[in-house]
Parts: C-alpha cells; sequence; structure tokens
C-alpha cells in the first residue's frame, strides 16, 4: 500500500475512533494533516479573540519544513497508536 493510500486510510479511520483524543493529539492530528496537504502554514495568524483558529494555526506553524511525506508518516502513525 502507497503511503498516500495509508494516508487516505487514517483519514477515514481518524472519524471512527473509539474515545475522542484530548485537544493537544487534536492539534497535532490537525497541524499533521494541513502539513501534509497544503505544506507549511500561510496566511495571517489570527487574531488573539480566535483561541481555536490561533491554536490551530500556532500547531501547523510548529511544523514548518516538515516535507509532505514525512508529516503523511507522522498522521498514519499517531492515528494506528491512537486506534489501539
Amino acid at each position: 500500500m502507497t503511503l498516500q493510500a495509508r494516508f487516505e486510510q487514517a483519514q477515514a479511520d481518524s472519524k471512527n475512533l473509539s474515545e475522542r483524543p484530548d485537544n493537544a493529539t487534536l492539534l497535532k492530528i490537525y497541524a499533521l494533516f494541513k502539513q501534509a496537504g497544503s505544506g507549511n502554514a500561510e496566511g495571517r495568524r489570527p487574531g488573539f479573540t480566535d483561541l481555536i483558529g490561533r491554536a490551530k494555526w500556532d500547531a501547523w506553524d510548529a511544523l514548518k519544513g516538515t516535507p509532505k511525506e514525512a508529516a503523511m508518516q507522522q498522521y498514519v502513525d499517531l492515528i494506528e497508536t491512537l486506534k489501539g
């Protein structure tokens, strides 16, 4: 199975986890997904009144420079550990 196929399967699996991950893990999942799909964070950092948007952007920006393939693999690995 190719990395792309495993990544797509992990996306589907992420919607059917037995329990909801904590917020820090959810941010990591989001950031890896965005890095794998879009590359480095773009646009302006959300303002201080948008706490959720700001946390998501910061998590994504922390992965700056991570190659898309590496982000895909980390995403797959993370979802696998959450599946148990």
